[in-house]
């Protein structure tokens, strides 16, 4: 539910981009992409302290205090009466959002020590959900509202529930000795032993940035493209949206499991497929363009919790939360001005932005961002080895 949440917030908004544009009246749509980046920068920014809090506090109740700051951001960028308002409350929820990955990866590696990738995987079903709920839902809604406040007001007051119902419901970690709590230990372990293992680290998470900026980027760039060189309404927008990350539902779980004997192969195999499938998405008639997305939604959504399962896999549990935390914000700091470039490149096309042929390049280059992130792959396994890892 919470990882639903996480990401429902921060696609929410791609499908209202020409809405908000013209409800604030903005100069152009970069400043209603931008929205996004600054959310997804204050998302990535604290992911690193997030982390250290996650190796020393209650998960359960980090997760829980993130899901209520998230949300009340939703609710006040709903009545935010102009873009500087509007930007203060996408900060917020960036905030309330960096608490998940940081406490939930360390969380589920902890609990399923036997089988991380398809742990992870089925987590990422709960991403699945949540990627699929939020362009659906606010694509649709404004249609019927007239006005883009009423599904951000409504998402965020049922975040608002939903973390109360966690915080009610949810149980604290128990180890196997029957603590509660997360690993604790006297003094704080060092994340990694030595300067190569931390130059391994640094160069995979940038290189993995590059895979982060063109998935990013492919939402808000696909969400324009569709809107303008196909003539797709809102409505239309988000649904081909929502599908695209409903296919990871089968993805993350069948990936997962099958990354539990071999994890590198399967995100060389999943990564390879889906920059392909970028390259020709502008290149297929209307009527193919959301079939190809949703095939690139389900090979391209599934490296996130091999990857992760991966990382885990390299680090005791006592150190994950840093871990996966200062992954996050160097690998999604620089990844995140994706929506901001994206719009702005879309929007100097200006006339032009009708004629599919014109996206091309556009396209191109974050096809071949994918392929480049795959050097991040050897970095990875060296990563492992030099930790101890098993990871093959």
């Amino acid at each position: 539910m919470l990882h639903a949440f996480t990401h429902l917030y921060g696609v929410a908004l791609l499908p209202l981009y020409l809405r908000i544009q013209a409800d604030l009246n903005l100069a152009g749509v970069e400043q209603a992409t931008l929205l996004v980046t600054v959310m997804g920068l204050a998302y990535f920014l604290p992911s690193y302290p997030l982390g250290v809090l996650a190796d020393r506090l209650s998960r359960k109740k980090l997760l829980a205090t993130g899901l209520a700051i998230n949300a009340a951001g939703f609710v006040g960028l709903a009545f935010a009466p102009g873009f500087g308002w509007s930007m203060a409350a996408v900060i917020i929820a960036g905030f309330g959002g960096s608490f998940y990955h940081p406490c939930a990866t360390a969380l589920i590696a902890k609990l399923f020590p036997e089988a991380r990738g398809r742990a992870l995987g089925l987590l990422g079903v709960g991403a699945s959900i949540g990627f699929f709920l939020g362009p659906l839902y606010t694509g649709w809604r404004v249609m019927s509202a007239e006005s883009w406040r009423v599904p951000v007001l409504e998402l965020g007051v049922l975040g608002v529930v939903a973390a109360i119902a966690f915080a009610w419901f949810a149980k604290e970690e128990t180890d196997r000795a029957g603590e509660t709590g997360p690993s604790v230990v006297d003094k704080p372990l060092r994340m990694f032993p030595t300067v190569t293992v931390w130059i391994l680290f640094v160069g995979m998470s940038l290189l993995f940035s590059m895979r982060d900026f063109a998935g990013s980027a492919m939402g808000t760039t696909a969400s324009l493209f569709l809107q303008w060189a196909h003539g797709f309404n809102p409505k239309f927008t988000g649904t081909a949206l929502a599908g695209l990350f409903l296919m990871s539902a089968v993805s993350n779980p069948l990936f997962g499991h099958l990354s539990d004997r071999g994890r590198l192969r399967w995100i060389l195999l999943v990564l390879v497929c889906a920059a392909l499938l970028i390259n020709l998405f502008p290149r297929v008639p209307g009527t193919w363009a959301v079939p190809v997305l949703f095939a690139y939604g389900f090979f391209f959504m599934a490296c996130y919790p091999m990857t992760e399962a991966a990382l885990m896999d390299a680090v005791p549990d006592a150190v994950r939360g840093r871990v996966i935390g200062l992954f996050i914000t160097l690998a999604g700091v620089v990844a995140n001005i994706s929506h901001w470039v994206s719009g702005k490149w879309v929007e100097r096309l200006g006339q032009d932005a009708a004629l599919a042929s014109h996206y091309y390049p556009w396209f191109a280059a974050l096809s071949g961002m994918i392929m480049a992130s795959l050097l991040g792959l050897p970095l990875l396994y060296a990563l492992a080895r030099k930790t101890g890892s098993s990871n093959k």
